[in-house]
């Protein structure tokens, strides 16, 4: 890799934070029944690296930063609609479509969080929520569960959204948050539409 040639996007720290924050929601969303230590630990680690991100989403590097990136919801479905046409322009830092993910991502993370402290706090008296009684511990359980599984429904898509985007604009998303680099912003490589008219 030529790094001349390339541009720095993802900083260490943003990198840091998304491949520990995959490795922490799988560890607890696998080890959710049988190893309760180990579950409230990674859920620790999750809230904690959400904290990280907030922070970071307003002293962070330019791509960072959620007003490089945060979008209206009308913006990021006219992407979506582009990417359906295989016309959708090209974008250093986040696009549309990646901006709407991250705020549902961090949203749903941050409520199956919460829940899974008021569940700790129901079932065990522990946790920052350790004095919320046990007399709603199974609609905590539900919520938790379901909030869980809803998170693992938006990391599936996206993947798949990482997988389209790097097939419409030919580059490996997923080398770039592991390097920090991307090729630069050009003409070419800037507005690829395969439908020109």
């Amino acid at each position: 890799m030529n790094t001349q040639e390339l541009v720095k996007v993802w900083d260490l720290p943003v990198r840091i934070f998304h491949w520990l924050l995959v490795v922490a929601f799988f560890i607890a969303y696998l080890t959710e029944d049988d190893f309760l230590a180990q579950h409230v630990w990674a859920g620790y680690l999750v809230f904690g690296l959400l904290i990280f991100r907030l922070i970071w989403g307003f002293i962070g590097n330019e791509y960072a930063r959620f007003s490089n990136f945060i979008c209206s919801p009308a913006q990021s479905i006219s992407y979506i609609k582009d990417v359906i046409a295989l016309k959708s322009r090209r974008y250093l830092g986040h696009n549309p479509a990646g901006a709407l993910m991250i705020v549902l991502l961090l949203v749903s993370l941050l409520l199956t969080v919460i829940s899974g402290f008021a569940v700790y706090g129901a079932d065990q008296g522990a946790g920052p929520l350790a004095g919320i009684g046990p007399s709603h511990e199974k609609l905590w359980e539900e919520i938790h569960e379901f909030l869980a599984n809803f998170t693992l429904l938006l990391v599936v898509v996206h993947i798949l959204g990482v997988a389209i985007g790097s097939y419409i604009h030919r580059e490996s998303l997923v080398k770039a948050m592991i390097h920090g680099y991307k090729r630069p912003s050009d003409k070419k490589s800037e507005d690829i539409d395969f439908h020109s008219n």
